[in-house]
């Protein structure tokens, strides 16, 4: 090989499932992307190319290469995003990991599930379509449930998270990292 044996091929996708644009920055439907940035801040880390429809950065964790996504498709297309990096790279569902908000779990608990359905998480449900598989592996992040009954679901994981929350958002994220 002229360039010696640089290995480039990446191992692992992990992807957090959000809304690209200020106006959902820090909501409680973007836990995925924020996840991200957090990791990307501890590992000094820069989303700076747009490739496969996602804002993505690479990095070496744990031995392994790594391609962080953070699809830009909106959350309910999602799939497209991760198909098309999954495909370019010869990822197996179960070397991609993804990041995303659940309603059932309180503000700050993690779930980590190895294959499922998509629990209503429009997103997962197109990585799943996109993928053909359930089998990849997925930490979801508590967002908490709705006030009430009767309060809208979409406004509720697109509006924002409180002072207080936000704290026990990065606390569970600095955990997770350690």
């Amino acid at each position: 090989m002229i360039f010696g044996n640089k290995k480039t091929a990446i191992d692992w996708l992990i992807v957090g499932l959000g809304n690209p644009g200020s106006k959902y920055e820090n909501t409680r439907h973007n836990m995925g992307f924020l996840a991200l940035d957090l990791l990307a801040e501890k590992e000094k880390l820069t989303f700076n190319k747009l490739r496969f429809k996602a804002w993505t950065a690479t990095a070496e964790l744990g031995g392994e290469k790594v391609l962080l996504m953070k699809p830009q498709t909106y959350m309910n297309n999602s799939g497209e995003a991760v198909r098309e990096a999954a495909q370019f790279y010869k990822i197996a569902p179960e070397n991609i990991i993804v990041i995303s908000d659940d309603i059932s779990l309180d503000i700050g608990k993690q779930r980590v599930k190895r294959k499922g359905s998509d629990g209503g998480q429009k997103g997962l449900r197109s990585i799943i379509y996109h993928l053909q598989s359930d089998a990849f592996p997925r930490v979801k992040v508590g967002v908490g449930k709705k006030p009430h009954p009767d309060y809208d679901l979409a406004s509720w994981v697109l509006s924002e998270f409180t002072k207080d929350e936000q704290k026990l958002i990065f606390d569970c994220f600095g955990v997770a990292y350690e």
